[in-house]
């Protein structure tokens, strides 16, 4: 555990070295603030409007504002994750460290392992931040915090089925450029699944909305945790490092 640790860290330490965790984490909160600002002035009209007998008579800050805005904000994860992931492995095959690593004593499963961890960490930092957005809710509002602590657990498996899926792409290719593009062409690919679903039967609709990662988040973030969802995440996560892992040992044996 300690090797993968290492790993992680290393990783980590190399994003903070150069600008893209910086440009990532500064775009996100950017955009995440545009549509927070948006989001809540809306609420607070939809509010007024209630109190003027203009509106709903009831205002639920979880379901009007939190569930929407987390829910539309995903979509620039699109972005950003090709961005975090591209680097993993081609920079490495670029610069030709790949080989000290491949050579070095630790298993293909640690250094893949690490790798994940030390995007994911960058990636919870960058959803970490959001938080300061909510917590004025909590100050001025009286929103329920299990829905949104399932919301950010949503997240964090979400965007791990995003980061082992760009990771193995990652490892096939030494341009950065084309494993983001890649990536990015794949990402879109799974998040565009179920709108395909209205021109198929009733099988291949159960079958696009099973595969659909928006659908599965949508539960987190109403508050419920699903062992189908949670089954769904961790398969997706465990499927992406099981072919870095293969696709890493085929580039050990090449060297």
């Amino acid at each position: 555990m300690s090797n993968v640790l290492a790993i992680a860290h290393r990783e980590l330490r190399a994003y903070f070295a150069s600008p893209i965790a910086y440009i990532v984490i500064g775009f996100f909160a950017l955009v995440f603030g545009w549509f927070y600002s948006n989001s809540l002035v809306y609420v607070v009209r939809q509010g007024v409007q209630a109190q003027m007998g203009m509106g709903p008579a009831a205002m639920n800050v979880n379901q009007q504002l939190i569930r929407p805005l987390i829910l539309n904000v995903t979509v620039i994860f699109l972005l950003l994750l090709p961005l975090i992931t591209m680097r993993i492995y081609a920079e490495e095959k670029r610069s030709g460290t790949i080989e000290l690593l491949l050579t070095s004593p630790l298993t293909d499963l640690e250094i893949v392992l690490g790798k994940f961890l030390g995007a994911l960490a960058l990636y919870a930092v960058m959803i970490g931040l959001t938080l300061i957005h909510f917590l004025l809710l909590f100050a001025f509002g009286n929103p329920d915090w299990k829905p949104l602590a399932t919301a950010y657990l949503g997240l964090l498996l979400f965007g791990g089925c995003f980061i082992s899926l760009g990771l193995f792409i990652s490892s096939l290719t030494k341009n950065q450029i084309v494993a983001g593009a890649a990536t990015f062409c794949v990402f879109l690919l799974l998040w565009t699944t179920d709108w395909i679903s209205d021109n198929l039967g009733p099988t291949g609709q159960a079958i696009t909305k099973y595969l659909s990662m928006t659908d599965h988040l949508d539960d987190f973030v109403k508050g419920v945790i699903d062992t189908k969802h949670l089954v769904y995440y961790l398969s997706f996560i465990a499927f992406g490092l099981f072919l870095t892992v293969r696709s890493v040992d085929t580039e050990r044996w090449r060297g």
